[in-house]
């Protein structure tokens, strides 16, 4: 304001000191008033190509000058040096807020203010984070997750966690993943840090490996519950925290490693505090059941705020011809989800990734054996999903069985002479020696059989680095796995569990996102493989003394291997993968193995987009490698499933292949639950005798959200904000003065005219 009032005494006090007639105006004819434009360049210059009678080109003084309109009086009814004065306290006014806006608009970037919509608007003030959020899932029991305390987005500064750090505000709290137990521990023992968080920000990287050795945010024996012996207290996983079991009331998300450089740089400038606006971050993380009080899978599932979770298993078998005769099953199994504390990073690279990526190799390395129609034994393999959340897939499956639904038509469940699942193998690697061990639930000769088929393929392999053990009897049973399932319904199934430990897990990031590729060792896979490639034929050819010639004509593709490692564990290339892209067309490139939710109705021929990209590559997969080539191989018509086949490949051409294969879909999902065709909802089911684990199922579902979001913008300090006001509230009254005494000059000129 002080530099107004200067601006204008200098130029117009200044101009006519001692001159008492300088304001008198000349008489003269009817005054006509045009607009006088100063030109963006020299006085030299045209006006933008505008002619006007009585419209003048003033110079431009100085570089930042803007584009004013000044008064001309072609008659001399106002004399220059009142015109001058007027104009220059309006250039010097005009200046001043120039100034100001440029002030503010510095508080938001430092890039030019060239705005042609909204949303370039809005991308100038917000900067969007990348980043992966631990949401509110549900159970019977209650709640466990993250999500924003309310109903409306939480906005908060941020802060860097340091031990012994005392919020004394609400804060957004910026963490090293090392320091993130200790964090969630301080929230549960310090009252006044947990009123005062507002949300958490963990920091990723490439350190992070470096850094930990072990982070299991699951429990030490996860998923005891299901346990079919009563030793519930053995810790498998002795690194488990069990963080991810718990119920937090503020937003969690982990950011990507771009991100995590862009918030520490913010995180330093708001310590710094050489700025007057601080950046804070705004969490939109708002769950339905949370607006809709919905606390527990029962009521949510009610009211349509939820969903459960599930989706579709994969069942294939060899050979495609012979799937309803009365041989003896040999059924192999592996799972395809994992879990973590964030959902969308859920890759499970070594638990179950690698039991998976086994399991392929095998079913292509035997799909190139000529004389599986002759095999003595049924090969059945079936890949799970849903297991890392009650294993819903497994249970589901030996219910369908009962029930002998489509999805499992053909496959007598009494037949089932021996199980075989294919668990965490990646990581079976020491100082080049492969170790796998056999996990078993007792003494059987089927049992037998199967320990004497894999010392025997161990032999045909030829080498000292691969070896094979029996687990130690001093484990209480069998480890957490899909057998569990089994074991637990029928205490006689015979069954092996081949994993890479004895008597606890390898893998110390167990359903952490840190289980990731480099978690593993591809060439522990390609072992693993061989090894239950061979053992599935030795048993399939009901052990008759087979040569190693004929076992050694069993090579399992170890470029395959690296393929599948690099479509279904990296985004670079992800699902966008040569492999993959051969058979379907995915809806991401970024893989995910978290089981997701069940849309629709549940059936063996379910809707293809309510199918997750995994689960979809995996149906391809299989039912290419087991299947039987038609005379006349032609693209899919309706008839196709009429003769017995399967379409494949037609998500990439519209077209496809028919083929004659027996893979199909399984619907994975919890045991008590009950589609309700009429009106699309779903309800939960008493317990059933028949199944033994429904006890102890908790019914998981995951809530519904309109958008989740994470977002940094500047927020002036309230110092700032008073000077900007009372600047406004001066340059409006300096403004009201100014009309005044224009008005006046203007009423006295044209009195006098």
């Amino acid at each position: 304001m002080l530099v107004i009032l200067y601006i204008f005494y200098e130029n117009y006090v200044h101009s006519f000191a001692g001159r008492p007639d300088a304001l008198d105006l000349p008489l003269g004819s009817r005054s006509r008033l045009s607009f006088q434009a100063s030109t963006p360049s020299h006085s030299q210059q045209k006006t933008d190509g505008i002619e006007e009678e009585g419209l003048e080109k003033s110079p431009r003084t100085c570089p930042w000058q803007p584009r004013v309109y000044q008064l001309v009086y072609p008659y001399n009814i106002f004399p220059p040096q009142l015109c001058s004065a007027m104009a220059s306290a309006v250039t010097g006014l005009l200046f001043f807020l120039l100034c100001l806006l440029s002030n503010l608009h510095l508080s938001f970037s430092a890039g030019e203010l060239a705005f042609e919509s909204v949303p370039d608007l809005e991308k100038s003030m917000y900067m969007v984070i990348d980043g992966y959020p631990c949401i509110r899932l549900l159970n019977l029991s209650g709640e466990i997750g993250c999500a924003n305390p309310g109903l409306d987005k939480v906005v908060a500064p941020i802060v860097r966690f340091k031990n012994g750090i005392e919020l004394v505000k609400s804060s957004s709290v910026l963490a090293p993943l090392s320091d993130f137990d200790t964090l969630l521990s301080r929230v549960s023992s310090d009252s006044n840090f947990a009123r005062n968080l507002a949300g958490v920000l963990v920091e990723s990287g490439p350190q992070n490996q470096t850094n930990l050795t072990a982070s299991s945010p699951d429990k030490k024996f996860p998923q005891a519950e299901f346990s079919p012996y009563q030793n519930n207290k053995f810790e498998w996983n002795p690194t488990g925290s069990g963080i991810m079991w718990g119920l937090y009331e503020f937003p969690v998300f982990l950011l990507s490693e771009s991100s995590t450089r862009t918030l520490q740089e913010i995180s330093l400038e708001n310590e710094n505090k050489e700025t007057h606006a601080t950046k804070v971050t705004e969490f939109d993380l708002v769950m339905q059941t949370t607006k809709s009080g919905t606390h527990d899978s029962e009521s949510c599932l009610r009211e349509g705020t939820c969903l459960p979770l599930g989706g579709y298993s994969v069942l294939s078998a060899f050979p495609t011809t012979n799937v309803s005769s009365s041989k003896p099953i040999l059924l192999t199994v592996a799972s395809m989800d994992s879990a973590s504390f964030f959902r969308d990073k859920s890759l499970g690279a070594q638990s179950p990734l690698s039991g998976l990526i086994s399991l392929l190799a095998a079913v292509d390395a035997l799909s190139h054996i000529d004389d599986l129609d002759t095999l003595a034994k049924q090969l059945v393999f079936v890949v799970f999903t849903g297991e890392a959340w009650g294993y819903l897939g497994s249970r589901r499956f030996l219910l369908e069985l009962d029930q002998h639904t489509d999805a499992v038509n053909g496959i007598n469940n009494t037949l089932i002479e021996t199980v075989i699942e294919v668990g965490s193998v990646g990581k079976g690697y020491d100082q080049g020696v492969k170790n796998f061990y056999a996990h078993t639930t007792g003494v059987s000769s089927a049992t037998n059989e199967t320990l004497n088929a894999l010392q025997q393929a161990q032999n045909s392999l030829g080498t000292k680095s691969i070896k094979f053990s029996k687990a130690s009897e001093s484990n209480p049973g069998i480890p957490p796995s899909s057998f569990m399932s089994f074991s637990k319904q029928n205490p006689h199934t015979s069954g092996v569990v081949l994993e890479d430990f004895d008597t606890s897990f390898t893998n110390k990031f167990y359903h952490s996102h840190l289980d990731d590729q480099s978690n593993i060792n591809s060439s522990a896979i390609v072992a693993a493989a061989s090894l239950v490639a061979r053992t599935l034929y030795i048993l399939a050819n009901n052990n008759k003394t087979l040569s190693d010639s004929s076992l050694n004509t069993i090579k399992v593709n170890a470029s395959l291997v690296d393929q599948l490692l690099g479509c279904l564990l990296n985004c670079e290339p992800g699902l966008s993968c040569e492999l993959v892209k051969n058979y379907i067309t995915p809806f991401s490139i970024c893989p995910s193995h978290y089981v997701g939710v069940m849309q629709g109705e549940p059936s063996s021929e379910p809707f293809l987009g309510y199918v997750n990209d995994v689960s979809r590559f995996v149906w391809n997969f299989m039912a290419d490698k087991t299947s039987t080539p038609l005379m006349n191989a032609t693209p899919c018509s309706e008839n196709c499933s009429g003769t017995g086949g399967v379409c494949i490949k037609q998500e990439i051409d519209g077209k496809g292949l028919c083929v004659i294969s027996k893979t199909r879909y399984v619907p994975a999902y919890s045991t008590r639950l009950k589609y309700e065709s009429a009106s699309g909802t779903w309800t939960i089911l008493p317990p059933n005798s028949s199944d033994p684990m429904g006890e102890a199922d908790p019914v998981w579902a995951e809530s519904n959200w309109n958008v989740i979001g994470l977002r940094v913008y500047s927020v002036q300090g309230g110092g700032y904000d008073r000077v900007v006001f009372w600047s406004g509230v001066a340059v409006t009254v300096f403004s009201y003065f100014l009309i005044k005494i224009v008005k006046a000059f203007i009423a006295k000129a044209l009195k006098q005219d």
